[in-house]
């Protein structure tokens, strides 16, 4: 566990016409950088246990709440939150900090814009390191149809784009439940319930599992999300078709060196074509769920690091 006091105090910093709270830690490393992407609905400190890793090994980290989290800006127009307005505010940030490209590491949603932030800049991106969400290739079908043919309107990603603000609404009465439910591992396994599954666990009087992380660490969440609500991070999904639109004309090919990191409890399911669209990738897999990062620090570290290693040798 991770005294929340030991993580580095945030800056804020203006960038494409935003404000967003960064989390810096090895200055001293400067040359050197791996920005940390974190998912939904997270924050900057699901990277504890890396930052102080990376920051050993010579990296200079640099950890945003990305638009629509914790302290940072929070635009009102849905559209703000597309993969041009996300990948737009990592490439001014490596500009803020005097950088051409970077390592960026990247979980779940995190990893999303990671892969976007690829194919939109890719000279901006000289390493690609991604947890859970593998490379989805475009398809012939914007991504939301095609999600709600294979498994329906309960989908989360179909509900948050097909009745915005029903789930934000519930998160926000019950933000403290939801995320104790959320963050769990070694959960045992269950028939499926009717509904919207993140509703429904918002909703749960008992959490199952275990629980992912102190409750001083879970605090932290809870705060920020009590702070910042639901919907601007919810606006991330309300672009997933609109994302597939701005990616119709670039080269959907990663050319940088990848390294895929899948927990094999994990409920995202890995691709069955990663490497025909990352063809310099290298897979991991550990034993966990999706809380990869926070639910394995060590393995995950020791992935990162030892791929990094051999990158750079």
């Amino acid at each position: 566990m991770v005294n929340p006091t030991d993580f580095p105090e945030p800056t804020f910093v203006s960038v494409n016409g935003v404000e967003l709270e960064v989390f810096e830690a090895g200055r001293q490393n400067v040359g050197n950088p791996v920005v940390l992407c974190h998912g939904w609905p997270e924050h900057a400190f699901s990277w504890r246990h890396q930052v102080p890793a990376l920051v050993a090994a010579g990296y200079h980290v640099i950890a945003p709440n990305q638009r629509g989290y914790g302290n940072s800006s929070r635009p009102t127009e849905v559209t703000e939150y597309d993969i041009e307005h996300l990948s737009g505010d990592l490439v001014a940030l490596l500009d803020h900090y005097g950088y051409e490209d970077a390592t960026f590491i990247g979980h779940d949603w995190g990893a999303m814009v990671v892969w976007g932030l690829t194919l939109l800049h890719p000279d901006r991106v000289n390493k690609v390191i991604n947890l859970s969400v593998p490379y989805l290739d475009r398809g012939d079908k914007p991504w939301v149809e095609f999600i709600e043919d294979v498994v329906g309107s309960d989908s989360y990603f179909v509900h948050f784009n097909r009745q915005p603000g029903v789930a934000d609404a519930v998160f926000e009465d019950n933000t403290f439940r939801f995320l104790r439910n959320l963050y769990r591992k070694n959960e045992p396994s269950a028939e499926p319930q009717p509904g919207m599954a993140f509703i429904n666990l918002a909703r749960a009087e008992a959490p199952r599992g275990e629980p992912l992380m102190s409750d001083d660490e879970l605090a932290v969440f809870v705060s920020a999300f009590e702070t910042s609500g639901f919907t601007a991070s919810i606006n991330w999904y309300r672009n997933v078709d609109r994302n597939w639109h701005l990616l119709a004309d670039v080269d959907p090919i990663i050319h940088q060196p990848a390294l895929m990191i899948y927990g094999d409890r994990d409920v995202v399911a890995k691709s069955e074509n990663l490497a025909a669209f990352v063809p310099d990738v290298e897979v991991v897999t550990l034993d966990c769920g999706h809380w990869i990062q926070q639910e394995r620090p060590e393995e995950t570290n020791q992935a990162i690091l030892k791929w990094l290693e051999q990158q750079s040798a």
